[in-house]
Order: structure tokens, then C-alpha cells, then sequence
């Protein structure tokens, strides 16, 4: 399909489908804009936010990531005191705190860090 027939099908200027062609490689391209043309093409515009790896490793992460900046300030006080867990305790703890966070509030899970 030529520019000039796709803008008959949409009703814009073919000048209009050259710009939306450069706005799609410069990543300007509104949704709307784009549900149009599918519509033109005879398709259906679908978009998705695909996760980068898995979600609940994902979530496990940020659990973890909250349980390590909660035993950062715990462990250093344990260690001026010289009560500070060796590193296969801290580890476990790490992990049970890591549980505890799952198991509550999700929505928590994107607080800091």
C-alpha cells in the first residue's frame, strides 16, 4: 500500500503519512495516531508492557531489596555493639524478612529503595 493510499483510507495527506512515518522513528507517534493507521490497514493496534523477567522474581527482588536496606540499619547498629550476625545468619534473615514483606502489602513492595 502506497502512502497516498493509506491516507485516502484514513483521510490525511500523503505529506501526513510521511510525518507519522518519521514520528514513528523518532518514537513521537501518539496511540491514537496509531490506532488510525491500524484501522486503515485493516488491523487491530494491540500494545502490551511485557515484564523483563518473570514476576515473581521480579517481586522476590524487591522484597529483597526492602529486606536488605531494613537489615543495613539494624546490622550496623548490631556491629557498634558487637552483636552483629555472621554472614549465613544475616543471609537467613535476609530471607525471612524478604518472606515477611511478600506475604504483606504488595503495593509496598514499590516503596524505597
Amino acid at each position: 500500500m502506497t502512502a497516498a493510499q493509506l491516507g485516502a483510507r484514513i483521510g490525511v495527506s500523503q505529506s501526513r503519512i510521511a510525518r507519522i512515518e518519521k514520528d514513528e522513528a523518532e518514537h513521537a507517534l501518539t496511540l491514537a495516531t496509531l490506532r488510525r493507521v491500524a484501522e486503515g490497514l485493516d488491523c487491530t493496534l494491540v500494545y502490551a508492557l511485557v515484564p523483563n523477567e518473570p514476576l515473581d522474581e521480579m517481586l522476590k527482588a524487591r522484597a529483597r531489596a526492602q529486606a536488605d536496606a531494613q537489615l543495613k540499619r539494624t546490622h550496623h547498629s548490631m556491629r557498634l555493639e558487637n552483636q552483629a550476625l555472621d554472614k549465613r545468619d544475616l543471609e537467613a534473615e535476609r530471607e525471612r524478612l524478604a518472606l515477611d514483606i511478600l506475604a504483606g502489602d504488595p503495593r509496598r513492595l514499590w516503596d524505597a529503595p
